[in-house]
């Protein structure tokens, strides 16, 4: 059982990379599928699709590398928000990662979405977590 299932998910994220794995599959929910889309609309990720086996259902997320095919192009990925302490801002106190070069990814009323995005409507939420 996992406890911090969005940390299990940048965590096998973050080691198929160190591994140079082209895909990673991870546990279905639909709120890691909401991240997976925002992964991939920002470019830091290739494609993601839902696979059902039996039972279970998994999210096979398809890593992008550079042209070299030696450099992910997400460098680092760090969970901000964890279970025993939640961080939350409002919409004035939105981080901007690398000053603009990163992406945090937020929880708000109105779902899931980018740092910028939250700040473009004017709402905060907690912070899920940062990508560079």
């Amino acid at each position: 059982m996992v406890t911090d299932p969005i940390s299990d998910m940048l965590t096998r994220i973050r080691n198929a990379i160190n591994a140079r794995h082209k895909a990673v599959e991870i546990p279905n929910s639909k709120f890691k599928l909401q991240i997976a889309k925002i992964l991939e609309e920002e470019g830091f990720i290739q494609s993601f699709d839902k696979i059902s086996k039996d039972k279970f259902s998994f999210i096979k997320i398809n890593l992008k590398y550079s042209k070299d095919k030696r450099t992910s192009v997400i460098k680092e990925i760090k969970r901000i928000s964890k279970p025993g302490l939640r961080v939350y801002v409002n919409k004035t106190e939105i981080p901007r990662i690398l000053g603009g070069l990163g992406t945090s990814i937020i929880s708000t009323s109105k779902g899931v979405m980018t740092g910028s995005k939250a700040r473009e409507i004017g709402v905060g939420g907690e912070i899920l977590c940062s990508i560079i």
